[in-house]
């Protein structure tokens, strides 16, 4: 762990630096890659919609001594359409049937009871209508759609179009993986997904912001110095909050994989699944997303700028003459002005003696 804080700091410090910016044709080749693929199973296989959106009806049966996979089998039997069945904590069983018509619930429901042994009227029986489903399914779209908007009005406000733009390619980039994964994966879709997904697009965000916010600082009057050019300072803002964004992933993916693979895998919660792997997925493509594409993508769209053209060219120019960079200090800025300013004192000051200093007061020693 102190190896790690130590290369925090060293990265904060711009002494060890990777090139993420240099190296973004990698990157938007993995992401291309990775969300073609995820495009392709959302395809061909489609997304397991839960009743919520496509309607259908839940039944909950009293104790029965009949497991799970049985259980399942008389179900589909019984509706003629897939069923999920869990086992809950007093050994009754929840059976949900999508995609069937609600006219058919009784039949169902006294065929589940003659197949289980138990009384029907202990069944309880909850029905969605597909036009619910469809209002439910409506709603989620809106509202991620007014997020998005939303998003980057406030960044173009706060920041810049050419960022706002980078964040909303990184968004849609997490919500295509997430999607797709789901897809691939073939968990359920429902109302919990929605919200997991909007809880990951603004923890993507965050990540992002912060470095666009680091970014920003640091290239104020950038055009008025000669060493550096846009990439190298975005190329710096990420390396500076590398570590930051790397511990703050981790501890929030150690609680939501706990929900997902021992919940979900080991104790069959399977409830907990249509939350927690969106979660777990999208916090893993945010903070992807916020380190390999946002920042790079912001340094393509400013160096197409004429000034940072010029700029670019200014700075190769220089280094190609092999004329010395002056030496930063640790809290130096790239774009702290001019480079003909005078440079920053480092080391303590000698501070000019005072004409005045102790006359009138007691020395503090007695004779």
């Amino acid at each position: 762990m102190s190896k790690l804080g130590n290369l925090g700091a060293r990265l904060h410090r711009g002494e060890v630096s990777y090139d993420f910016v240099g190296n973004r044709k990698i990157w938007y080749g993995i992401s291309i890659l990775i969300t073609i693929t995820a495009i392709v199973g959302l395809a061909v296989r489609g997304l397991n919609m839960g009743i919520e959106f496509q309607g259908g009806a839940v039944f909950t049966t009293p104790k029965t001594s009949v497991s799970v996979s049985q259980a399942e089998e008389y179900a589909e039997e019984a509706s003629g359409h897939d069923a999920i069945v869990q086992g809950l904590g007093n050994g009754s069983l929840r059976i949900q049937i999508a995609g069937i018509d609600t006219d058919r619930s009784d039949q169902i429901k006294e065929t589940l009871a003659e197949d289980l042994k138990v009384d029907s009227e202990k069944i309880n029986a909850e029905l969605v209508g597909p036009s619910w489903g469809d209002q439910i399914a409506n709603k989620a779209w809106q509202g991620l759609g007014i997020f998005l908007i939303l998003v980057v009005i406030y960044l173009a406000i706060a920041f810049e179009w050419r960022m706002a733009l980078a964040a909303f390619v990184a968004l849609i980039h997490d919500i295509t993986i997430t999607v797709g994964i789901y897809a691939l994966v073939g968990f359920e879709v429902t109302p919990g997904t929605v919200i997991g997904l909007l809880t990951i697009l603004g923890y993507s965000l965050y990540d992002t912001v912060v470095v666009f916010d680091s970014l920003k600082e640091q290239t104020k009057d950038i055009t008025k110095q000669t060493r550096w050019t846009y990439s190298d300072i975005a190329n710096r803002s990420i390396n500076s909050t590398l570590v930051r964004s790397i511990n703050t992933t981790v501890v929030a993916l150690l609680p939501v994989g706990g929900l997902l693979f021992i919940g979900g895998g080991v104790l069959g919660a399977g409830m907990l699944n249509d939350i927690s792997l969106s979660l777990f997925v999208g916090l893993a493509a945010g903070a992807y997303s916020s380190i390999f594409i946002a920042t790079p993508l912001v340094a393509d769209l400013k160096e197409r700028e004429p000034q940072m053209k010029a700029l670019k060219k200014r700075v190769l120019a220089k280094r190609e003459k092999g004329e010395p960079l002056e030496a930063e200090t640790a809290d130096e800025s790239f774009a702290d002005g001019p480079e003909d300013a005078a440079p920053a004192v480092v080391g303590p000051r000698n501070q000019p003696a005072s004409r005045n200093r102790g006359r009138g007061r007691p020395s503090g020693k007695r004779r």
